[in-house]
């Protein structure tokens, strides 16, 4: 591991996790649900349009992928249509290298951690249920958390999160897969681990200010060691 910087080093307060792409291998998963709506209208779910979604507010990823379509419907009917495709994908979802492990053995130490997913509150549940450490985390703020005023990129969700943990943001370290997390995070003075995407450039994260770029969780744990000791 290359040599880190402080901000890494020293032991967080807290860890806060994203979900989708970060701890759940469900971005193909959207990518399939999106093409499936879209299809019918002549319309294609493109990489560059996958790039524009992850990681932002649903609601105007929605709008997003309406607008490149010129799909004849509005945001309501098209996150509907594409919810009876995902309910069916959700039902087995694969989890990141290393992210169940890791997580679980969060849970045995001392360490705050907590979940800062767009995803709304029914897809939460459908997704991380059939999960063993998918009910380990301390907080939760889910995508339609009444308190929450602004979705990702601004920073919101991940300061809620780390008020509920009663946390100081600045020293927390928050993972994240795409670049409007990352920046989400950071505008929450938050350190950030980003988890490669094969829909993202490992540049365009260092670039929003992630801190590090990982593979795979199992690269996290001498970091652990030292948060834990």
């Amino acid at each position: 591991m290359p040599t880190l910087p402080a901000t890494l080093r020293n032991r967080p307060q807290a860890l806060i996790f994203d979900m989708d792409g970060t701890l759940l291998d469900t971005e193909p998963l959207y990518t399939i649900a999106s093409q499936k709506v879209m299809e019918p209208h002549g319309a294609q779910f493109t990489p560059e349009l996958k790039r524009k979604c992850m990681g932002g507010d649903s609601r105007k990823s929605a709008q997003l992928v309406i607008d490149h379509g010129d799909l004849p419907m509005d945001v309501d009917e098209y996150l509907s249509r594409r919810e009876v495709f995902l309910r069916e994908l959700f039902l087995n979802v694969p989890e990141i290298p290393g992210a169940g492990p890791f997580i679980t053995e969060l849970a045995t130490s001392r360490l705050a951690f907590g979940l800062a997913t767009s995803s709304h509150q029914h897809f939460y549940e459908l997704k991380l249920n059939q999960k063993p450490w998918g009910r380990l985390f301390h907080q939760v703020v889910c995508g339609d958390h009444p308190d929450l005023k602004h979705g990702k990129p601004a920073p919101d969700i991940f300061l809620l999160c780390a008020g509920l943990l009663g946390v100081d943001p600045g020293r927390c370290i928050a993972f994240e897969d795409s670049p409007n997390g990352v920046r989400a995070a950071r505008a929450a003075e938050m350190t950030v681990i980003a988890i490669n995407s094969p829909y993202i450039e490992a540049r365009e994260l260092a670039e929003a200010g992630a801190a590090m770029t990982i593979d795979s969780y199992r690269e996290m744990a001498p970091l652990l060691e030292g948060w834990i000791s």
